[in-house]
């Protein structure tokens, strides 16, 4: 029987006793995996995050892995980063956004640093995810407009949603990146969770 990738990754991590886990130790579990099944070896970012999934504190950078979060900043931002369209990317950035304002208002350097850096992770994503030729070039033209968001509200959150406005309703937005009908994208109503 044919052992599934995460379950390699789940039996080296008991095997050796992971509690925590950086770029060395998910590279030789990379390795591992490939030298068990050449054909199959798993990305360095799904191993991080079957990892983090598993309870493992997993300390590596890469733009397909979240930052590592300790509490009470993970039951507030785990899970905020999303971008499959124009509208789940908007609802995103209020959310991050909201706990952006509230970590400065409470003079919590960390939880505003995190928050940056979530975004951050959005960006590289969309970034990411707009030069895949794989994709098709309507779908790289809206995750291009998500990942200049993400740029932009990195670089002035203050003004982020008055300059989002004032984008959803260029004709260049209509033009590229509205619906089918013509109409842009509803404005989030309460960003459901």
């Amino acid at each position: 029987m044919v052992k599934r990738k995460k379950q390699l990754i789940l039996e080296y991590r008991l095997e050796h006793g992971l509690e925590s886990a950086g770029a060395k130790e998910i590279r030789r579990i990379q390795a591992e995996i490939g030298r068990l099944d050449p054909g199959r070896r798993p990305s360095l970012s799904y191993i991080a995050n079957v990892l983090r999934e598993a309870g493992t504190r997993v300390e590596f950078n890469h733009r397909y892995v979240d930052p590592w979060m300790e509490e009470p900043y993970a039951a507030r931002l785990t899970g905020l980063l999303q971008f499959r369209d124009l509208e789940t990317a908007e609802c995103a950035l209020r959310k991050l956004d909201e706990a952006y304002r509230e970590y400065q208002k409470a003079s919590d350097r960390k939880g505003a640093k995190l928050v940056r850096l979530l975004a951050l992770k959005g960006k590289q994503r969309a970034e990411g995810l707009a030069a895949n030729p794989r994709i098709s070039p309507a779908r790289r033209a809206e995750k291009g407009e998500i990942a200049s968001w993400f740029r932009l509200w990195l670089e002035s959150p203050g003004l982020f949603f008055d300059w989002l406005e004032v984008r959803k309703s260029s004709e260049e937005f209509q033009t590229i990146l509205a619906r089918p009908t013509g109409d842009p994208p509803p404005p989030p109503s309460g960003c459901a969770d």
